[in-house]
Order: structure tokens, then C-alpha cells, then sequence
């Protein structure tokens, strides 16, 4: 089956943004100077990268096969539900294991878990002595 040309550029600018996209997310890992930010680009790069790529993909098989692939779906849905997921626990490793960070930050993401703790232990000491 013929596609039509309008239809060819839209596949074809999906699959090359999601390609860029990316790509700018490995150079991000490979560049940044700390976890917290190296952990960041990929994330958002491989979400965004690869959910064009299958839906550019999903065009042209829809339109070549004359049904929408099930299986690009699936994995389409299993990349929008695991990434993120998986990015915020390897995050909260980090933060538990207390990974450091640049210099120039401001401030250390520990500083707010340490903060909220006390503030959490002496809210239940608080409470203990009320009853």
C-alpha cells in the first residue's frame, strides 16, 4: 500500500526528533557533572525519544498493515509507566545512600530529608507527651 506524502514527512519527523531527542539525553549522561543530573536527561530523553520513535513507527505500520500494531502499544505504555518509576528509585537510592553533589548546588537534597525527619520525630515525641 502507497502512503501518502504528508503522511511519509510526519513519520519521518517523529522518528528523527524522537532520534535527536535522544540522542541530546546521552551526551546529557555523559556530560553532567553529578548523579542527580546525569539521572535527569535520560529520563526525560529516553520517555521523550523513544515515545516519538514508537509513535512515528505506529504510523507507518497502522497505514502499511491497514491495523494498529498491539505490540508497539504495549511498549509504548510499558516505557510511559517504567521510566519515570525507575528514575525516581534509583533517585531515592541516591538520596538515601547520600550521593554527592556539585559544589554549586544549592543546597544538599539530604538537608531536606534530614529537616523533614526531625521534624517528623519531634512531631510524634510531641504527640506521645499530650496523651
Amino acid at each position: 500500500m502507497e502512503m501518502p506524502l504528508w503522511l511519509d514527512a510526519i513519520v519521518a519527523a517523529l522518528i528523527l526528533a524522537g532520534a535527536l531527542v535522544a540522542t541530546i539525553g546521552s551526551l546529557g549522561l555523559a556530560r553532567m557533572p553529578d548523579f542527580y543530573m546525569r539521572l535527569h536527561g535520560p529520563t526525560k530523553a529516553s520517555t521523550l525519544g523513544v515515545g516519538a520513535t514508537l509513535v512515528g513507527s505506529m504510523l507507518w505500520f497502522s497505514t502499511a498493515q491497514g491495523s494498529v500494531s498491539v505490540q508497539e502499544i504495549l511498549i509504548t505504555v510499558f516505557l510511559f509507566a517504567t521510566a519515570p518509576v525507575s528514575a525516581h528509585m534509583m533517585g531515592r537510592a541516591a538520596l538515601h545512600r547520600r550521593v554527592g553533589c556539585q559544589e554549586k548546588t544549592n543546597g544538599q537534597p539530604w538537608d531536606e530529608m534530614d529537616r523533614l525527619s526531625g521534624r517528623a520525630a519531634q512531631s510524634s515525641s510531641s504527640g506521645e507527651s499530650q496523651r
